[in-house]
């Protein structure tokens, strides 16, 4: 389960992707089975949640890591090497992006 909070010391990653709508469901399934079958199990992984626009043309995934170093040993990886040119090829773009929680409001 995410926690956001200014205070928590876990590397917080936003990854966008730029899709059609025809292969957003694809790359949907793709994701699913790339965090359930991989990144789950890699060290320094708590969670991760995706996020679709309505027009199905975005999707975001909203992951936390430990450390940056736990984050950047799993994209390293031959196996999410291979994933992502998957990921690659179901999608027009997409950018991982790491963040530090500056301001949370409930």
């Amino acid at each position: 389960m995410p926690t956001i909070s200014k205070g928590h010391k876990l590397q917080t990653v936003i990854t966008t992707f730029e899709v059609n709508p025809g292969t957003c469901d694809d790359l949907l399934d793709e994701l699913r089975g790339t965090c359930d079958d991989f990144i789950s199990e890699q060290p320094g992984f708590v969670s991760a949640t995706l996020h679709v626009n309505d027009a199905q043309t975005r999707i975001a995934n909203y992951s936390q890591w430990e450390t940056r170093e736990d984050f950047q040993a799993m994209l390293r990886s031959d196996e999410m090497r291979v994933r992502s040119r998957r990921i690659n090829d179901l999608c027009k773009n997409f950018a991982p992006v790491m963040y530090d929680v500056v301001y949370t409001s409930a």
